[in-house]
C-alpha cells in the first residue's frame, strides 16, 4: 500500500524545518523517522529534501508512506465460519471505524489467539488482497461492544494516538445500572489495581486520578435499572464498570463487580458514539451505534414487543 499525503505551507509554519512541522501534526519519531528512511518519503515541490530542510508559505510538503507487510496473526488462511466479516461502519485510506462485538478482545494475548478483533480484521484484508498492519487506537474490554478507530497506515495511527491522549477523541457509552441513578452526575474517584489480583480494579485513595460524567437517559421500575450516558475525562482500565459500582449502581452481567446475570449475560456497556476530527482531512467524524440486541431490554418499547 502506498498512501501520498500533500500539505500546502501557510504562513504559521514557515520557517519550520520539516521535522518541526511534521510533529506539528502530531507525527511520532518513528514515523519521522520511517519517511525519512524511505526513497522519497520526504519532498518539497517534488524534490527530495531533508528533515532538516526549512520551509516558506506556498511550499508543498510531499509525503510517501509505503506499507508492503501485513500482521498475519494466524498461521493459515480460515474458513469463513471462523472469522466473520468485521462490521466497519466507515473507512477510507486512513482510517476505518469498527463496531466490535461482544465477546471479541481487541487485541491478542494469553489465551486469546485467533479469536481477536486484530485476527477479525487481517483476515478481512487479506480476503481483499490488502496489506494491513493492525493498529488499534484505543480499546475495549472483551465483553463490551461498539465503535473503535482502527488506523489504517502508520501516518494516521500516530496523528489518532496523539489526539487520543489528548483527549481530543470524544467518546460517549451506553451503560445499563442497577438501581434508579441520580439525573446527572460525576464521579471524581481514583482507580488501582485490587490488591491480590492481575486484572480487577478497585477505588483507591493511592490510585490515579479518574473521572467519569453520568447522565440517566430513562429508568425503568420494573428492573429497577437505568439506562446512563457516559463520558470520560480520563482513561483508567475498567472505569465505568469501577466507578458505577462505587457509587452503588453496578453494570449487571459483569463478571468482576456485578455477577448478576439475570438481565444480561455480559457486562452492560456499549461504545455509542465517536466524534473526531480525521487525522489527515480535519474533517470532523461522527457516529453512532445503537444499542445492541442483548441491551434493549432496557427501552420502554421492549415492554410493549413482549407483552
Amino acid at each position: 500500500m502506498t498512501r501520498i499525503l500533500e500539505y500546502v505551507i501557510d504562513s504559521k509554519a514557515s520557517g519550520l524545518t520539516v521535522q518541526e512541522y511534521l510533529k506539528t501534526l502530531g507525527c511520532s519519531r518513528n514515523v519521522i523517522s520511517r519517511l525519512k528512511a524511505a526513497d522519497r518519503g520526504i519532498a518539497v515541490n517534488g524534490e527530495p529534501v531533508f528533515s532538516s530542510r526549512r520551509l516558506s508559505a506556498g511550499e508543498r510538503l510531499t509525503l510517501t508512506l509505503r506499507e508492503e507487510t501485513s500482521s498475519f496473526r494466524f498461521s493459515s488462511p480460515a474458513p469463513e465460519p471462523a472469522f466473520p466479516e468485521p462490521d466497519i461502519v466507515y473507512e477510507d485510506e486512513d482510517l476505518a471505524v469498527v463496531g466490535k462485538p461482544a465477546g471479541v478482545p481487541v487485541h491478542p494475548s494469553q489465551g486469546n489467539h485467533g479469536n481477536t478483533l486484530a485476527d477479525i480484521l487481517t483476515w478481512h484484508y487479506r480476503q481483499k488482497g490488502q496489506p494491513f498492519v493492525y493498529r488499534a487506537v484505543s480499546r475495549l474490554d472483551r465483553d463490551t461492544t461498539g465503535l473503535m478507530i482502527v488506523a489504517k497506515n502508520m501516518f494516521s495511527a500516530s496523528i489518532l494516538s496523539s489526539m487520543a491522549a489528548a483527549r481530543q477523541i470524544r467518546r460517549e457509552y451506553l451503560a445499563i445500572a442497577l438501581g434508579r441513578t441520580d439525573e446527572a452526575g460525576v464521579i471524581d474517584a481514583p482507580i488501582g489495581r485490587k490488591e491480590g489480583s492481575i486484572i480487577e480494579r478497585t477505588v483507591d485513595a493511592a490510585g490515579e486520578r479518574a473521572v467519569t460524567h453520568y447522565e440517566r437517559i430513562l429508568y425503568r421500575p420494573d428492573l429497577d435499572a437505568s439506562l446512563v450516558k457516559l463520558r470520560l475525562e480520563t482513561g483508567r482500565t475498567h472505569q465505568i464498570r469501577v466507578h458505577m459500582a462505587y457509587i452503588g449502581h453496578p453494570l449487571p452481567g459483569d463478571f468482576l463487580y456485578c455477577p448478576d446475570y439475570s438481565l444480561i449475560n455480559r457486562q452492560a456497556l456499549h461504545s455509542h458514539s465517536l466524534t473526531f476530527l480525521h487525522p489527515v482531512t480535519k474533517k470532523e467524524l461522527h457516529f453512532e451505534a445503537p444499542l445492541p440486541d442483548d441491551m434493549q431490554f432496557i427501552l420502554p418499547e421492549a415492554v410493549s414487543r413482549h407483552s
